[in-house]
């Protein structure tokens, strides 16, 4: 079998530790790994499959002096728009998990079970859509190719682990009474509807990216959205609850079927025995859980429903690496 030679940027982050362990779960045909980050981690020890890996500085000598096919990008939008072209000029396919790429429009945004077809007509950069757009349209995509989405409303509850290791701090020191040093407002015990800036609209930036992705992704710059997002004192796992107006006339039933037969969902959703999805019991799960599905009586044609994934593995690292091997077995 034919070995590709893998890049992991940002290799000691939250991301890119679980970019390694989903690596390893998936046996991808890996020749040479390289893992790279900040000054601060270079020279650090990493454990992948029995062997022991060096931290590498990133540099620009140090991308150009090694051969790469595939690199995983977790480490900012600003060190990506530094380093991917440099990979990408040097043979590389980058797949990265920032925001700097994601509204360029020569830069497919993808997530494999919505949009592989995108991968086709990359230049050397990928850009992993924002972990709460992710599960979202994992979701949302079989009912548009059915039913024809006309407009969505986005309520999320994302946990801190998605504002990285210094969220995850940030609730557990406040669990402790400490008071936060990632957030503006303690998060322990409380509700932030406030993820990243606050735009001249009065949008966050977070909104905004779920807006602009999903119209990206499912290829229909006709549809309506809105969104609320919301950081909650959960560690792992975002919650969404989406509102969803159709073209066309819609059934429950009509609805299960999609779902079920859906790449990457899993249903449940049986709220009469308690079944539906939490992030505890989606934690280190790559699917995504519908459940809590309904009609909704104040439109012609829509529906609710409560979707949840594990942010960091399907809403980051899983996505990146299965785009990987989508470019692997395109290769063969």
């Amino acid at each position: 079998m034919k070995k590709f030679d893998f890049a992991v940027v940002g290799a000691t982050g939250m991301v890119g530790g679980k970019m390694l362990q989903v690596l390893a779960e998936r046996k991808l045909p890996i020749g040479e790994l390289y893992l790279f980050a900040s000054a601060k981690s270079a020279g650090k020890k990493v454990d992948f499959l029995g062997k022991t890996y060096t931290v590498i500085e990133l540099t620009e000598e140090n991308v150009r002096s090694r051969h790469v096919d595939i690199a995983l990008f977790s480490a900012g939008a600003g060190t990506s728009g530094t380093f991917a072209p440099v990979f990408a000029e040097c043979g590389a396919v980058v797949i990265d998990n920032s925001s700097r790429w994601r509204t360029e429009p020569d830069i497919p945004l993808v997530v494999p079970e919505v949009n592989p077809y995108d991968i086709d007509w990359n230049h050397g950069i990928i850009a992993n859509p924002n972990c709460s757009t992710i599960q979202a349209v994992v979701a949302l995509a079989p009912l548009h190719r059915k039913y024809g989405i006309k407009r969505i409303v986005y309520s999320t509850y994302q946990a801190v682990s998605g504002a990285g290791v210094g969220g995850y701090n940030d609730l557990k020191n406040g669990l402790q009474g400490e008071a936060p040093q990632k957030f503006p407002k303690p998060i322990a015990g409380n509700i932030l509807p406030h993820i990243d800036v606050f735009l001249p609209d009065g949008y966050t930036k977070e909104e905004q990216k779920m807006i602009f992705e999903t119209k990206k992704i499912l290829g229909d710059q006709s549809i309506k959205v809105t969104a609320t997002t919301a950081r909650v004192p959960v560690y792992y796992g975002h919650s969404e609850s989406i509102n969803v107006e159709f073209l066309n006339p819609v059934t429950l039933e009509g609805v299960y079927e999609v779902l079920r037969n859906a790449e990457g969902v899993v249903l449940m959703d049986d709220p009469a025995q308690t079944v539906y999805p939490t992030p505890l019991e989606c934690a280190d799960r790559d699917e995504v859980f519908v459940g809590r599905v309904r009609i909704d009586p104040t439109v012609d044609s829509g529906i609710n429903m409560w979707v949840v994934a594990d942010n960091i593995r399907k809403g980051a690292a899983t996505n990146a690496v299965e785009i990987a091997e989508r470019i692997i077995a395109k290769s063969k």
